[in-house]
C-alpha cells in the first residue's frame, strides 16, 4: 500500500491545480475532474492513478512469475477494458510473460549455460508505468502497428489519395503514432493452454490518419525447443498499409545495468537502406562491405558502435534497416545475438525482407536516465539490441521496395521467430 500511495502522490503532483475525487470501492475509481487546464497531463495522470488503484484493488500478492513479476500489478482496466499478465511456458525452463496492453512482452526467461533462469528483455514490472505515456513513454516489448518504423513527413499516397498521418517523431510518423498507436491499446486476449496467446485488436478507419478498418491478430507461441514464435495477421475493409513487428529490447547477459557492448551480433545481409539524420531512408541501398555496418561475420556490437562512419555517427549507434539475404525464407537464420557472459544464443527467423537493428541509442539519455524499470534498475545508453522484422522503413513512399499495401479480400501475414539455446 505504501508503494501505491507513493505513486499516487507523484501523479497528484503532476495533476496539480485539479481536484480528483476517488471512490476506492469501485474496481475503476470514479474520477471527477475540475479545472481542465491541461488535458494531456490530466489524462496521463488519471490513467496511471486508475491503473495503480485497480492493481491495488485486485487482491493480495499473487504467486510471482519465474522472472519475479507479480501478476496483480498488471490486473486492471484501461479505457474500460480488462488488462492482465499472461504467462507462456514450456518444460525446458522458458517463460514468456505478456500483457494485452499493447501486446507487450514484459519478460522472457531462458536458462543460461549454468541452467540459471535469465530474463533477457527490458521492461517495467507494473502496468502503471507502461500506461504512463507522459512520464515513462516506451515501446518496450510491444506489438507495433499499424505501421512499424518511420514514414516520412507522416504522408503517403495510395490509389491517388494522399493520407496525412500523425506526426509523432518530429515531422515523421513513427510506429503507427506512438502513444496513440497499437502499442498503447488494449487487445482482446485468448490464452490457449500453457504455450499460446492470441491477441486481437480492431482499428477504426481514420485512426491516426490511416485508412481502413483493420482487424489484426497477434499470436505468441512458446515451443518445446525454446522458440518464441510470433505471427501477425490482418484484414481490412479498404486499401491500407500495414507493417507489424515486435519491439523486444534484448540483453542476453541479463544484466541491464551495463551496456550491451559485448553482445555478439550477426546479420545475414549484404546491404542496408541508408538513412538521413532523422532516420528516414534516402532511397540509397548501400553495401555493408568495408563499413561499420557489416555483421556478416559475427562480432561484438561495441567493436564498431563508436565508428566514425557517417551512418553510425548519425544515429549515435545502430538504428538501421538491413536488406536480408534470406529473401523471405523463414527457415534461414537472418540474424543472431550471443552473450559470452551467459552463453545464451538467440537466432532469428522471418519471412520479411528487412530487419531493423537498434542499439538502444536513446536509452539512458536525458530524462530517460532517471526512470526506474524492472527490479529497480535504471538503464544506461546502449543497454540493449532490438532485432525487428519488417518491410523497409518509409516503404509506402518507395514503390520499388516490397509493398506494405493490404487490400480488401487479402490477408496480411508476417512471421518472426527467436530460438534460444546456449553455447
Amino acid at each position: 500500500m505504501h508503494t501505491i500511495i507513493s505513486f499516487l502522490f507523484k501523479y497528484f503532483l503532476v495533476i496539480q491545480n485539479y481536484v480528483v475525487i476517488l471512490h476506492p470501492k469501485s474496481k475503476i475509481n470514479n474520477l471527477k475532474l475540475f479545472a481542465m487546464k491541461n488535458f494531456k497531463k490530466v489524462f496521463a495522470g488519471m490513467t496511471v492513478a486508475v491503473a495503480l488503484f485497480s492493481a491495488c484493488a485486485s487482491g493480495e500478492q499473487q504467486a510471482l512469475t519465474v522472472s519475479g513479476l507479480n501478476p496483480a500489478d498488471f490486473d486492471t482496466l484501461i479505457n474500460e477494458k480488462p488488462v492482465k499478465l499472461f504467462t507462456l511456458k514450456n518444460a525446458n525452463g522458458m517463460e514468456v510473460c505478456i500483457t494485452n496492453y499493447g501486446g507487450r512482452i514484459v519478460s522472457l526467461v531462458v536458462p543460461d549455460k549454468d541452467g540459471k533462469p535469465t530474463d533477457v528483455v527490458l521492461g517495467f514490472d507494473n502496468i502503471a508505468q507502461y500506461a504512463d505515456t507522459l512520464n515513462s513513454p516506451s515501446d518496450y516489448g510491444s506489438s507495433v502497428g499499424r505501421y512499424a518504423n518511420r514514414i516520412k513527413e507522416g504522408k503517403f499516397t495510395l490509389n491517388d489519395s494522399t493520407y496525412q498521418l500523425k506526426q509523432n517523431d518530429g515531422p515523421n510518423c513513427l510506429h503507427g503514432g506512438g502513444t496513440t498507436g497499437w502499442m498503447n491499446q488494449v487487445y482482446t486476449a485468448e490464452q490457449i493452454g500453457d504455450s499460446i496467446l492470441k491477441l486481437t485488436i480492431v482499428a477504426e478507419d481514420g485512426e491516426n490518419g490511416f485508412p481502413g478498418k483493420v482487424t489484426a491478430v497477434t499470436t505468441y507461441k512458446v515451443t518445446a525447443d525454446n522458440v518464441l514464435d510470433m505471427t501477425w495477421e490482418a484484414e481490412t475493409d479498404k486499401p491500407t498499409i500495414i507493417n507489424q513487428t515486435n519491439h523486444n529490447y534484448y540483453n542476453l547477459s541479463g544484466d541491464f545495468t551495463q551496456a550491451a557492448y559485448d553482445q555478439v551480433l550477426y546479420v545475414n545481409a549484404d546491404k542496408f537502406t541508408a538513412s538521413d539524420k532523422l532516420y528516414i531512408p534516402t532511397g540509397e541501398i548501400r553495401e555493408v562491405e568495408g563499413t561499420a555496418m557489416d555483421f556478416r561475420t559475427p562480432h561484438a556490437v561495441g567493436d564498431s558502435i563508436n565508428s566514425q562512419y557517417d551512418q553510425v555517427q548519425n544515429a549515435t549507434g545502430y538504428d538501421h534497416n538491413y536488406c536480408l539475404n534470406t529473401a523471405g525464407d523463414d527457415t534461414q537464420v537472418c540474424a543472431s545475438l550471443y552473450s559470452p557472459k551467459t552463453g545464451i544464443f538467440m537466432e532469428m527467423f522471418t519471412n520479411e525482407p528487412g530487419v531493423q537493428v537498434y542499439s538502444g541509442n536513446f536509452q539512458g539519455v536525458g530524462k530517460d536516465a532517471d526512470i526506474v524499470r524492472k527490479h529497480g534498475v535504471k538503464y544506461p545508453k546502449h543497454v540493449s539490441v532490438c532485432l525487428e522484422s519488417q518491410k523497409y522503413p518509409d516503404s509506402p513512399n518507395h514503390p520499388e521496395w516490397a509493398s506494405p499495401v493490404l487490400n480488401p479480400g487479402e490477408k496480411y501475414f508476417s512471421h518472426a521467430a527467436y530460438k534460444f539455446s546456449v553455447k
